[in-house]
């Protein structure tokens, strides 16, 4: 199980931590919709990789705790995946499977678009580690503050953050606590622990809310989070790469616009 507070320890952490927030974000918000935008998968498996290795190597995050992470979505895609190449038509026949009188076949189409589905999933979620490996959410939130976004809404997603993990502590907690007492040993008490886990996190988030309004007021909170902001200069060398790579990915998806596998 990845602890609930692996990510910001790994992002306070990361060899990219002095690169300014503002570039980092513009690199892989702009990585992800070339990606997702590219109409073949050469650009977006490139993404994938050199994220991947950017995220690996210059940020020092461990490739088996980063391969965990990836994985998840994997896993998700890979159900669409299966869906998508026996249920989409079109193109010619490859292969033909027979399940219970039925007949599914693999077109050329489905199978082209299923590999352009997997490599959109993999550029843009590479890209999105990029991001939240490497950058704590402190200056996320700064640099949304410095974008002149409007004030409830920064401190409304800060807000949000935090409980979430708050809420992923108390969850995990419930949960080692009912494994202790045998709560999960069959099918039937399973279901039965599983619906006492979600109706007392629902307590829980209400009384953890309630508490910190309680210690906000005390802290005379006047409807704005105060924010000490660092501010990182943006080398003319760091412009220039982060700009060279994004025209590159996309040189990558206009040449390539018309590459199929099959």
């Amino acid at each position: 199980m990845i602890d609930e507070h692996l990510l910001d320890d790994l992002a306070l952490q990361n060899g990219l931590l002095e690169v300014d927030a503002k570039l980092k974000l513009a690199v892989g918000i702009g990585a992800i919709l070339i990606g997702v935008f590219s109409p073949s998968p050469v650009a977006p498996l490139v993404i994938a990789a050199s994220m991947a290795v950017c995220t690996i190597v210059f940020a020092g995050i461990p490739a088996r705790v980063y391969a965990a992470l990836l994985a998840i979505p994997v896993t998700f895609v890979s159900m669409s995946i299966i869906v998508i190449l026996f249920m989409t038509g079109g193109g010619e026949p490859l292969w033909d499977v027979h399940v219970l009188g039925y007949t599914f076949t693999l077109t050329t189409d489905s199978a082209n678009l299923a590999v352009l589905l997997l490599s959109r999933t993999l550029g843009g979620m590479c890209s999105l580690f990029f991001i939240a490996l490497t950058t704590p959410m402190v200056d996320i939130f700064s640099v949304m503050n410095r974008l002149r976004l409007p004030d409830e809404f920064v401190d409304l997603s800060m807000l949000i953050y935090r409980n979430i993990f708050v809420l992923i502590g108390e969850s995990i907690a419930i949960h080692n606590a009912q494994v202790m007492r045998n709560g999960y040993s069959t099918f039937r008490r399973s279901i039965d622990a599983f619906a006492m886990l979600a109706g007392m996190l629902f307590v829980r988030a209400w009384e953890k809310g309630e508490e910190m309004l309680v210690a906000m007021d005390a802290r005379c909170y006047d409807g704005k989070f105060q924010m000490i902001e660092e501010e990182r200069r943006i080398s003319a060398t760091g412009i220039a790469t982060a700009t060279g790579y994004l025209c590159a990915c996309a040189g990558l998806a206009v040449l390539f616009r018309s590459f199929r596998i099959f």
